[in-house]
C-alpha cells in the first residue's frame, strides 16, 4: 500500500507571493524525487482552472491531485475560520500557513498536518501590510498551536520567535530553504542585465522604501565606503520605485547611481548577481532572507548586518557587522557607516573579493532542496 504525503500547493496554481510560489514547486519537486519506496507525493490545490495542466509543468511526478470546492481566496478564508470540506486527512503538509488546520487523530488514524512560516512579518511589521493579511497570518498561527502536529522554520532563531508566539512545546522544527534547484549565473547573464537597464560593478540589494527593509542603510553604506558604483534595489513593489530612489536621495546617494527593479524571474535574478560586486543585506526582520541565499549560492561576496537569522544564515560566508537596533536607516546610522566599513573591507582588494566569493560559495552548498524534502519525510516518519 502506498503511503500519500499530501502537499498544500495552493501558490504553485494561484500565486500570491513570488517567494512563497518558489518554495512551494521546489520543495514539492523535491518531495516527489526524495519519496522514499512505497510513498508518492499528492497535491491539494483550490478550484482553480487547469490546476492539473499547471502542476504537470511545475510540479512533474504528481502521484495525485485533491481539488478543493473553493477558489484560493475562499478556502483561505475557510480554513481560518476552521473549515475543511472535503479534504479529507492523512499526512498534510503545507509549504506556508495555508493548510486544515482542523482537530484531527494522528494516534488511530494516522492523520497529521504540518505547517511553515517563513517570517513574522505580522507581527514585525504588520504596520506596513494589508489588515486582512496580518489578521489572517496571526489567525493561522493560532490555529497551528492548537492542531498542528509540527511547525516548520527556516531558522533556530525563528523557531525561538515562534515559540513565543504560541504553546508550540517540542512541535517547532527548522528546515531550511535554499535557491532554486540549478540557480546560476545564466550564459546571456549580460544580455539580460543591460535590457533590465543595469551597468556592469554595481552593489545589490533587496527591499522596498518600508522602514522594515532599511533600504537606506544599504544607500548610505555605498556612501560611507566612498564607492563609485550604482545601487540596484530589486524585489520593490510596484508604484514604490520613486520612494527607493528618495531614499537614496536622502542618503547622499545621486539618483543616476539608482535602478529599481521589481520582483524578478529566477535567469534575471541570476543575471544580476553575476554582475554585481557585492550584496548586501540591511533588514533586521525574522524572515527567511531569499535573495541572501541566492547570492552564496553563486559566490557572490555578502555584507549583511548581525542578526539572529542572518549570523545563522551566513554564518562564516560572509562579512556579519553590528549595529545599533534603534539609529534610523540613513546615510549617517551606525548600520549605514558598519556596512560601508565592511563593504569597503570586503571589495578592497582583488585578493578580498576572491576570498569573500569562495567563503559565500561554500556556505551557500549548505542550502539544498533535497536535504530539505529529505527532512520533511523524516519529519512525518517521526511524527
Amino acid at each position: 500500500m502506498t503511503a500519500l504525503l499530501r502537499v498544500v500547493l495552493d501558490q504553485v496554481v494561484a500565486p500570491t507571493a513570488s517567494d512563497l510560489t518558489t518554495a512551494s514547486r521546489e520543495l514539492g519537486r523535491a518531495l516527489v524525487r526524495t519519496a522514499p519506496a512505497g510513498c508518492a507525493v499528492e497535491a491539494i490545490v483550490p478550484a482553480v482552472p487547469d490546476a492539473a495542466g499547471t502542476l504537470e509543468g511545475a510540479v512533474p511526478g504528481l502521484a495525485s491531485l485533491s481539488r478543493a470546492s473553493l477558489g484560493r481566496r475562499e478556502l483561505a478564508a475557510a480554513w481560518q475560520l476552521g473549515v475543511a470540506p472535503g479534504i479529507g486527512g492523512g499526512m498534510i503538509h503545507s509549504p506556508t500557513l495555508m493548510a486544515p488546520l482542523v482537530r484531527h487523530d494522528r494516534v488511530n488514524d494516522n492523520d497529521q498536518t504540518v505547517v511553515t512560516i517563513w517570517d513574522l512579518d505580522a507581527w514585525e511589521r504588520g504596520a506596513e501590510l494589508h489588515r486582512g493579511a496580518v489578521t489572517w497570518q496571526k489567525a493561522m498561527l493560532k490555529r497551528a498551536a492548537r492542531f498542528a502536529d509540527a511547525v516548520v522554520v527556516p531558522t533556530h532563531a525563528m523557531a525561538a520567535r515562534v515559540s513565543e508566539l504560541g504553546a508550540f512545546g517540542d512541535r517547532v522544527r527548522v528546515i531550511a530553504g535554499a535557491a532554486p534547484a540549478g540557480f546560476a549565473v545564466p550564459t546571456d547573464e549580460i544580455g539580460r542585465r543591460r535590457a533590465l537597464g543595469v551597468p556592469e560593478g554595481f552593489v545589490l540589494a533587496s527591499g522596498s522604501s518600508s522602514p522594515s527593509a532599511r533600504v537606506g542603510d544599504a544607500f548610505g553604506a555605498v556612501v560611507a565606503a566612498g564607492l563609485d558604483v550604482a545601487v540596484v534595489v530589486i524585489d520593490v513593489p510596484e508604484g514604490d520605485a520613486d520612494a527607493v530612489t528618495a531614499l537614496a536621495s536622502a542618503s547622499g546617494l545621486s539618483s543616476d547611481r539608482v535602478v529599481a527593479l521589481g520582483a524578478l524571474d529566477d535567469a534575471d535574478r541570476g543575471a544580476l548577481l553575476g554582475g554585481a560586486v557585492a550584496f548586501v543585506a540591511p533588514s533586521r526582520l525574522s524572515a527567511f532572507p531569499w535573495r541572501l541565499v541566492e547570492a552564496l549560492a553563486v559566490g557572490l561576496p555578502v555584507v549583511a548586518v548581525d542578526t539572529p537569522v542572518h549570523r545563522e544564515v551566513v554564518w562564516d560566508g560572509g562579512a556579519l557587522v553590528e549595529a545599533d537596533p534603534s539609529d534610523a536607516g540613513s546615510s549617517t546610522s551606525s548600520a549605514a557607516a558598519a556596512l560601508g566599513a565592511a563593504l569597503a573591507e570586503v571589495l578592497g582588494s582583488t585578493a578580498s573579493v576572491e576570498r569573500y566569493g569562495v567563503l559565500a560559495a561554500d556556505r551557500g552548498r549548505a542550502f539544498s532542496w533535497f536535504g530539505a524534502a529529505e527532512r520533511v519525510w523524516m519529519l512525518h516518519a517521526d511524527l
